[in-house]
């Protein structure tokens, strides 16, 4: 049996990133760059007042001196008063200092009134500030040059700031992964749909659809598809224009496990040592056109579904779309105990409360559970040789 780990290894040894592609820097939330940006300019590009003020020498500073006013200096000014002995200019927040002036006295320290008034001949300054208090230099921020958005970075509209900033229109984006979901199972009846004897909707297709997009990645197709052998060999074929290819069911031991029968040559049917999730899949599926696509079979219970995408296929995708899967892992107490199989791994979807997490589920992390599951804030991991967590017990947690 695969420890977690071990399954882990061979799952994102499967994939590899996908290629780069121009993308316009308000765009591409998600995905990961592709290359090192490097500064085009430098940040601030101009020395500028961090204060609405005046702009004075910090040499003629002294408690109730009264400085001359040559000028007006707004933000995005593009004509610049000098400031000589004895002089100041009136200067907003963001605007660029002027020659002659390296310091900035707030207007609240002046004899000036705040906001809109006409522009006084002197102002008399009634406390003085340090030298070259209140100005940005330029440059402070990130020097010309400088790496300023390291590669694998994930796209955000705070990148998307920076990268404005530092002179970008345009970046180089990894390509969004394309995944095709197949919910294998001749019990599975459409959401929504009447139930007739042994039929239960197809919940699966949804859950593992919905995550594949909450981790980044473009969902191609997502369906359901019968037991039938030559079915599901048509559905897999046409899956197999995706970059990656999620089923769920059919990897058991089972006499009518259809992925198992269908992708026996491609994938490796194991047992991990986890609860729920034991039974998995993973190889390369070889398409017709000769392309070799990473091909993830999960178990068919929902529960079992989640913890599998979380654990095993959300790294895989950020493999493929160039970015960091680094876990959120929490360390908290058990509000309450449980349970679990002392020879795997648990993962069992808990709540967090001020007093630690607490189960879902009184029936723990049964992997059919799904009813529940919509509540869950992480997955708390009870690891293998652990049969029982006492309340007040410490749990790592993964955040969901």
């Amino acid at each position: 049996m695969r420890t977690v780990e071990e399954h882990l290894a061979h799952v994102v040894g499967l994939g590899s990133r996908l290629e780069a592609e121009p993308c316009p820097i308000g765009e591409g939330d998600g995905r990961g760059l592709a290359e090192d940006l490097s500064a085009r300019v430098p940040v601030p590009p101009f020395d500028n007042s961090a204060m609405d003020g005046f702009a004075v020498r910090a040499a003629d500073l002294a408690p109730g001196v009264v400085l001359r006013v040559v000028g007006d200096i707004p933000a995005g000014a593009a004509t610049l008063p000098t400031v000589g002995v004895g002089e100041s200019a009136r200067i907003m927040t963001g605007a660029p200092m002027p020659e002659g002036a390296d310091t900035v006295v707030p207007v609240e320290l002046t004899d000036q009134p705040p906001g809109a008034a006409p522009l006084p001949d002197a102002v008399r300054i009634v406390e003085p500030v340090t030298p070259g208090r209140h100005v940005r230099r330029r440059g402070e921020d990130l020097p010309a040059g400088a790496v300023a958005l390291p590669k694998g970075l994930r796209w955000s509209p705070a990148a998307a700031s920076a990268a404005a900033s530092i002179g970008y229109s345009e970046v180089p984006l990894i390509r969004r992964p394309r995944v095709a979901v197949l919910a294998t199972g001749s019990e599975l009846v459409e959401a929504g749909q009447e139930l007739g004897t042994g039929q239960i909707p197809d919940s699966n297709s949804l859950l593992l659809g919905g995550l594949v997009r909450q981790f980044g990645a473009h969902v191609l197709s997502a369906g359901r598809v019968g037991d039938d052998p030559e079915e599901f060999a048509h559905a897999l074929a046409a899956a197999g224009r995706a970059d990656l290819v999620l089923t769920t069911g059919g990897v058991s031991v089972g006499a009518f496990e259809v992925v198992r029968q269908v992708t026996q040559g491609d994938l490796d049917f194991v047992k991990v040592s986890m609860q729920p999730g034991k039974p998995q899949a993973c190889g390369l599926l070889h398409t017709d056109d000769g392309r070799q696509v990473p091909m993830i079979g999960l178990p068919g219970n929902p529960v079992s579904v989640f913890v599998s995408a979380w654990v095993f296929v959300r790294p895989l995708i950020a493999v493929l779309g160039g970015v960091d899967a680094a876990d959120d892992i929490v360390e908290t107490v058990a509000a309450q105990g449980w349970s679990g199989p002392p020879d795997r791994c648990q993962y069992i979807p808990v709540a967090f409360t001020p007093e630690g997490v607490v189960p879902l589920h009184r029936l723990g992390s049964g992997s059919h559970l799904v009813a529940s599951l919509a509540s869950a804030e992480g997955l708390a991991i009870v690891p293998a040789g652990v049969a029982e967590v006492r309340p007040g017990d410490r749990v790592r947690c993964l955040r969901v």
